[in-house]
């Protein structure tokens, strides 16, 4: 996968380089954060530079904490081939970087109301880069959720739209997937709620629901005797300004499309000398 985004970069060859830097010259490169945050992409970085025959040394691994102009890592070897990875590397490295910052942030916020909830991502992640972004929220404390749509049957709106039945949506999808496979169901309200749990959904998604109506799903669920049997998560809408509300109301599992799709890259760079 590497490799196909190199090569998507440089096309049939780097004329600029290969203008002028002559074959054979060697030089050593660190990566520098201009930013303060959580850095990612550490070991992408050491794949890589394997693969192109660089010595590679670490000076902060993947998950630890990072300040403006802290060298992340260094490379030394063929200059060719040191600019030929930096812009895919440091692409990969920024956005995977960004993506972890702000799941930290977002795990610390709300975890002060809810000190075992889960933040999760969601499957709007950029296509081509879904693995390094899921793998960049774990590295800063979050759940990747699915990573593909094999990972977990989730029976949502459009699904029971054209089915007509959630009973009958939850049986169809029960006897059709392995037992290895938890089967999420999205609610739109507290009785669709009790009718899953009843059925035998592990999850229940809440989407784009008030946080005040929240509770008043898992009030239900809990004096049906039924809350203990389903993980609560809740989804849509949710931000840093207003995770804490979601928090408070005591589901499981929050899950945020905005880590991928709304969070700022952390700005690195690359600095070359010759040897």
């Amino acid at each position: 996968m590497l490799r196909r985004l190199i090569k998507e970069d440089m096309g049939f060859e780097d004329i600029t380089t290969n203008a002028l830097i002559e074959v054979g010259l060697e030089a050593e490169a660190e990566v520098i954060s201009n930013d303060d945050g959580i850095i990612a992409g550490v070991e992408v970085a050491e794949i890589t530079c394997d693969d192109f025959n660089l010595d590679f040394k670490a000076y902060k691994l993947d998950g630890d904490k990072v300040r403006e102009d802290e060298i992340i890592l260094s490379m030394k070897g063929d200059a060719r081939h040191i600019l030929l990875i930096e812009r895919t590397l440091l692409n990969l490295m920024m956005r995977m970087s960004g993506i972890a910052t702000a799941t930290y942030n977002l795990v610390q916020r709300a975890r002060k109301y809810n000190p075992k909830i889960i933040i999760a991502g969601t499957r709007k992640t950029t296509p081509g880069l879904q693995w390094w972004e899921k793998h960049a929220i774990r590295i800063g404390g979050g759940d990747t959720h699915r990573f593909r749509l094999d990972d977990c049957a989730m029976i949502k709106d459009n699904h029971i739209s054209l089915i007509g039945d959630l009973e009958e949506a939850i049986r169809k999808v029960r006897s059709y997937i392995s037992f290895t496979k938890k089967i999420e169901v999205e609610v739109e309200s507290v009785e669709d709620a009790i009718l899953a749990a009843r059925c035998g959904a592990d999850i229940i998604l809440l989407d784009n629901m008030r946080p005040s109506v929240i509770k008043d799903v898992i009030s239900a669920l809990e004096r049906e005797n039924l809350r203990d049997n389903v993980i609560i998560e809740a989804s849509g809408g949710i931000n840093p300004d207003n995770i804490h509300k979601y928090a408070a109301t005591g589901v499981d599992v929050i899950s945020m499309g905005f880590i991928t799709h709304s969070t700022p890259v952390l700005d690195l760079s690359l600095e070359m000398s010759k040897l």
